[in-house]
């Protein structure tokens, strides 16, 4: 990792994967950094307030400096505010957890959520992560807007999500992607059984309008004793019909008012800038 700039984002990124905190050791040792590069550089980070120490020669954990940040942007750019209601009428019709991710570049992070489950078990990850776009209900249903191509490049390069880390029915191969995705073409929507987390069931529909590539995805996500392949068919129709409504919605969002997808340029999705 060369780079003042790579170090500082690599610590920042592995402190955020790691809640409990790291010694400045362990992360200079999973980042391949010297020590006393990574000594220096956590000493500036916490002193802007990124990072704090939880005591004297201990663990080095992040601060909220960079959440309050990015619920700001968020607050600011509006995607929230547009969203929420519909997430939430869609999970008072699933009674599961229901996700709402934006396409960034080649990111597909999960952004604002809403809550069905009122008792039993209940499947509610924390935000702001990516998705694993081999093995995720997210994943694959931008992936299924794409060409084969574009989809397998994403995946190749993000790596594929393997089973002893997701779910047990984790595709292995990037031949296995292609197939869920072409699956999810016809379908509609994509569809995932314990693919992404062992014991839960998933499904997403593209959030775009007409013409235009995908913006993000809404998903519903539940426990596989529950939230059954039967149930999720049943589901389809509501799925896509909030998604298309999402889509329409964020006309309202300066987030995506900025950012107007154009596909018909040599195949590829390229973003077009809005003044």
């Amino acid at each position: 990792m060369n780079g003042v700039l790579d170090r500082t984002l690599g610590i920042l990124e592995l402190l955020a994967q790691h809640g409990h905190g790291l010694e400045m050791a362990a992360i200079a040792d999973q980042l391949n950094i010297p020590r006393s590069g990574v000594h220096r550089l956590l000493t500036d980070l916490v002193r802007c307030g990124y990072v704090r120490q939880t005591r004297d020669h201990g663990e080095y954990v992040l601060t909220t400096k960079l959440v309050a940040m990015g619920l700001s942007y968020l607050s600011n750019s509006g995607i929230v505010d547009v969203a929420q209601p519909l997430l939430d009428r869609l999970a008072e019709l699933s009674g599961e957890l229901v996700r709402l991710s934006v396409i960034d570049g080649d990111r597909l992070t999960w952004v604002a959520r809403a809550q069905g489950a009122r008792q039993g078990l209940r499947y509610d990850p924390d935000m702001g992560s990516d998705a694993r776009l081999s093995c995720s209900a997210s994943g694959h249903a931008w992936l299924m807007t794409l060409s084969d191509e574009q989809a397998l490049a994403l995946v190749a390069q993000q790596g594929l999500g393997q089973s002893s880390d997701y779910g047990p029915n984790a595709p292995g191969s990037l031949q296995e992607v292609l197939q869920c995705v072409q699956a999810a073409r016809e379908r509609g929507y994509s569809l995932t059984v314990e693919t992404f987390t062992a014991g839960l069931n998933a499904m997403g529909a593209p959030v775009r309008l007409a013409g235009q590539s995908a913006m993000g995805v809404v998903t519903i996500a539940g426990p596989s004793a529950r939230f059954t392949e039967e149930k999720m068919q049943a589901m389809a129709p509501e799925l896509v019909s909030m998604a298309g409504q999402l889509a329409a919605a964020s006309r309202a969002s300066p987030f995506f008012n900025k950012r107007l997808p154009d596909v018909t340029r040599n195949g590829m999705a390229q973003p077009i800038y809005a003044p």
